[in-house]
């Protein structure tokens, strides 16, 4: 097979997430065990960061990456989904996998592959562990999939892990409160191994608490301990220190990613530093400021309060639930702009109505179908915007066009609503 063979065969014959929802989700462990026992179990000789959360964990992965890389170890990172290529949810310092690396790995292990009938994202962590070990990396990163106790992830041992954030998301999965959602993302804390906990929450504090009690584990709540202290709050990203208990600890800082919820992840990165140091003595202040202006060139993040171009000023997000949704709405509308233009399109599975009462009447919105199959169609998602200002269309490019042509060159536009809105979008931006 070649490389595009090979990728087809993933897609049409593994139960992918990303195309039909749950029913692609495999509720234990069991293969993604019997891939990595055909595979010599190419974990049991790495060293790990775990990373889970609702929201967040995918930018925190990414700048841990980066300021590892700064460190001149050699770094794997592992996230999903992808947005333009299989291939970006395998990194090693900053590179994506090679194809010939996913041909020789699929068809080596094809028949197993059929026999064992995984899904889509087991494959695709297998591959990722496999190749990681290949590489000899000195760290890798694991990006959480969904959950945490049955993630596939989950196989791993890490030397210390990290849940960014609890919110409401695949609660047709994980449970419909809080605290349900909690329970099962404690699951990736392991005994004896630190955790860090991006934002406390009093209805889920004490649920980590008591599991990292009978893991024996060390804890910290990253927000209980550190603080963000911009020079100037409007343009925090410019310049900032970073405090411990109220101290300065590291000044002179600067962010690639410009979000102003970033400021909550990068409290919980240098959390995660901070407790990585015993393993990683290499990483000093020049890898942390490095690590953070640079994540962007290192890793080739995109989508995360990306700015396309300023007048009009036209910026896309993959915020896809409520919890972040709300913080990209708030900054926003934070902004000295004359009209809001909002292009956006959803899938099916999330709690619509939750996060269409986010949205705010004073915007004029342009609803459209990212192309997957998971997507919810226009006519569907146009039922919930009954007394918003909106035109349907056909796809991202269409109800992108009609934004730009309408927007004055002191107005704004949004992209979003999914994670597949935003790569449908920067594709055509490539």
């Amino acid at each position: 097979m070649n490389y595009k063979q090979t990728i087809n065969f993933l897609y049409q014959n593994l139960p992918m997430y990303q195309n039909i929802g749950q029913h692609a989700y495999k509720s234990d462990l069991s293969n993604i065990i019997k891939l990595c026992a055909l595979l010599g179990n190419p974990q049991d000789n790495l060293r790990f960061i775990h990373i889970g959360g609702t929201n967040g964990k995918g930018s925190v992965s990414h700048i841990c990456a980066s300021i590892f890389q700064e460190a001149k170890y050699k770094t794997g990172l592992y996230t999903s989904p992808h947005l333009f290529d299989f291939r970006e949810r395998i990194r090693v310092n900053g590179k994506c996998i090679e194809k010939k690396c996913v041909v020789e790995f699929i068809t080596t292990y094809k028949q197993a592959i059929t026999e064992i009938n995984p899904s889509f994202f087991e494959i695709t962590v297998a591959l990722a562990l496999y190749y990681f070990k290949k590489s000899q990396v000195d760290v890798a990163i694991i990006e959480v999939g969904l959950g945490g106790r049955l993630d596939s992830t989950n196989i791993i041992t890490p030397l210390l892990s990290c849940i960014t954030n609890i919110g409401l998301d695949h609660t047709n999965i994980l449970g419909d409160t809080k605290e349900k959602i909690a329970k099962e993302k404690a699951g990736i804390i392991k005994k004896d191994t630190p955790i860090i906990i991006g934002e406390s929450d009093a209805n889920t504090n004490a649920i980590f608490l008591d599991e990292a009690k009978r893991n024996a584990s060390s804890l910290i709540f990253a927000d209980k301990t550190y603080s963000i202290k911009p020079k100037d709050e409007t343009k925090w990203y410019e310049n900032f220190s970073l405090t411990k208990n109220k101290n300065i600890d590291i000044c002179n800082l600067k962010s690639a990613l410009i979000g102003n919820y970033q400021q909550k992840n990068i409290c919980t990165i240098y959390a995660i530093i901070q407790e990585s140091l015993t393993f990683f003595p290499n990483i000093n202040h020049k890898a942390i400021r490095n690590g953070l202006k640079n994540v962007i060139k290192n890793t080739h993040f995109r989508g995360r309060w990306e700015k396309i171009q300023h007048k009009p000023l036209v910026v896309t997000d993959t915020a896809h639930n409520a919890h972040g949704v709300q913080e990209t709405i708030k900054q926003l509308f934070s902004l000295p702009i004359a009209d809001i233009h909002i292009v956006w399109g959803m899938v099916s599975d999330k709690d619509i109505e939750s996060i269409i009462s986010i949205l705010p009447i004073q915007a004029h919105y342009y609803l459209c179908s990212p192309n997957i199959a998971r997507a919810m169609p226009v006519e569907q998602l146009q039922t919930y915007f009954g007394s918003h200002n909106y035109s349907c269309y056909k796809d991202v490019k269409s109800a992108y066009s009609a934004a730009y042509e309408k927007c004055t060159k002191e107005g704004g536009i949004y992209v979003g609503g999914s994670t597949f809105v935003v790569a449908d979008f920067l594709s055509k931006k490539k």
